[in-house]
C-alpha cells in the first residue's frame, strides 16, 4: 500500500479517515505547501511484548531477579565530591 501524503487542510477535514489508516498499520505523511512536516504512525507493541519476543527469539535471557545497585566508579580523597572536582576543573 502506498503511503498517502496529505495537506493540513485535508487532514483537518478527514481526520477520522487518516486515523483509521494508522489504526490498521498504515502511515500517513502530513505536508504543508508540499513539504513534509509530520507523520501519523501506528503505535507499536509495548515494552513487555517486545521483551517477550526477544526472549522467544533467544536474543535475551533474564533470571527474574532485580539488579543490585552498582558501586560508585570514582572515589576522591578528602571532602570534595567528584562533582565538585569536575566543576573546579571546568573553570
Amino acid at each position: 500500500m502506498r503511503q498517502p501524503h496529505i495537506g493540513v487542510r485535508e487532514l483537518k477535514a478527514r481526520l477520522g479517515r487518516y486515523l483509521r489508516i494508522a489504526g490498521t498499520g498504515g502511515t500517513v505523511t502530513i505536508t504543508s505547501r508540499g513539504v513534509p512536516i509530520g507523520r501519523i504512525v501506528p503505535i507499536g507493541p509495548g515494552l513487555d511484548q517486545r521483551l517477550a519476543a526477544m526472549q522467544a527469539a533467544g536474543q535475551t535471557r533474564w533470571s527474574g531477579h532485580k539488579l543490585k545497585p552498582a558501586k560508585p566508579g570514582a572515589k576522591t580523597r578528602g571532602r570534595r565530591s567528584v562533582a565538585d572536582l569536575l566543576v573546579a576543573d571546568r573553570e
